[in-house]
């Protein structure tokens, strides 16, 4: 572990005198590039310093603990800080282990989110773009860019399908923890009764897949062109703009409708379809690996029923990991750090567990 710390140190210094550098400083990709690995390294580096002075100071307790010259009460003193100072040193042992654990590589790419109504019909729709909703205002607190893809909308403002894209920050990062089957507990919308149902909505996110990761024969594609629609008439287009991609060797099929140009609703369409051909590549290579299957929570199995969203009770609990919050309202209106973090700590935590069997 050691050895590939000294390595980040080096490396971290030679990315700050590179900052000071005029010729990379002028270059602004250059900068930026720069300036992006050395704020990933940068944390690694902080907790070592931490990790080494901590480790100094229990030598020097040590030591002075063996110095005939300090006094009884002194010494109470210093094997109370040698006592705190070893358990943080234990701490910071872990911490820095779980930061030198293998990154997945799709961590730092813009996602693409695909939620669908499941068991339920009309509710289920509706819970669609309660989640919808919930991802967009999550994405507006982190300071990421939303931009819808196609929408296949209801009469009452639900949506039978949703998918968009979040541009943003290692937006995969956070979000691949949201893939899987979604319950909601509540008395419908469309219902005067008291009675509670139950409804679930399905959520696929994808990392988006660049042209290096996929690359499609143009040959395999059929391309379909036919005029925009939605629910009531809504956003009925004169022209064929609406964009239907059918990948034939596979049979994936994607539609985009929002914008009113066609190129560009074709450009949002092979977006979704190569982040969809690169999903099914990585659930292939994570079914091939039951070990890697085991080291994740729930990141990957879109049967799995994920989440319970309780509104009678104000509940909200994830199954993955027991996490059950008292803060229904909060958590649907983009609060969602709340439940993203303990997974993260849990899948990091377990994968750390692999590391050392």
């Amino acid at each position: 572990m050691f050895d590939k710390l000294n390595i980040f140190v080096k490396k971290y210094d030679e990315l700050q005198n590179k900052l000071f550098d005029p010729q990379v400083v002028s270059d602004q990709e250059l900068y930026r590039q720069t300036m992006k690995e050395f704020s990933q390294i940068e944390p690694v580096v902080l907790k070592y310093n931490e990790y080494k002075n901590t480790k100094d100071e229990i030598e020097e307790e040590r030591e002075l603990l063996h110095d005939g010259s300090c006094d009884a009460d002194f010494k109470e003193i210093l094997r109370a800080e040698l006592s705190e100072n070893e358990e943080k040193l234990e701490s910071l042992s872990n911490e820095l282990k779980l930061m030198l654990l293998p990154k997945d590589p799709n961590d730092d790419k813009n996602v693409i989110i695909e939620i669908r109504g499941g068991a339920g019909g009309e509710e289920a729709a509706l819970f669609s773009y309660v989640l919808y909703r919930m991802y967009s205002m999550y994405a507006e607190k982190k300071g990421w860019k939303t931009e819808l893809i196609n929408a296949n909308e209801t009469e009452l403002g639900g949506f039978k399908e949703v998918s968009f894209m979040i541009n943003g920050d290692s937006a995969f990062s956070k979000m691949k923890y949201e893939s899987g089957v979604h319950r909601v507990q509540r008395v419908p919308e469309t219902e005067s009764g008291g009675r509670i149902h139950t409804s679930t909505v399905t959520v696929a996110v994808l990392p988006e897949a660049s042209d290096v990761d996929i690359v499609i024969n143009p040959a395999d594609l059929q391309i379909d062109t036919y005029r925009s629609s939605g629910a009531g008439g809504q956003h009925i287009n004169k022209t064929e703009s609406a964009i239907r991609i059918t990948h034939i060797p596979t049979g994936v099929v994607v539609e985009c409708q929002d914008e009113r140009s066609q190129y560009k609703n074709k450009d949002k369409a092979m977006k979704v379809l190569k982040s969809r051909l690169l999903d099914a590549e990585r659930q292939k290579q994570t079914d091939a690996v039951a070990e890697e299957r085991r080291s994740q929570v729930g990141t990957g199995d879109r049967s799995e029923r994920i989440r319970t969203y309780n509104y009678p009770q104000g509940r909200v609990t994830d199954h993955r990991i027991g996490l059950t919050l008292y803060r229904i309202d909060d958590i649907l209106n983009g609060e969602l750090d709340m439940v993203i973090e303990p997974l993260i700590t849990a899948d990091r935590t377990e994968k750390l567990k692999e590391s050392v069997n």
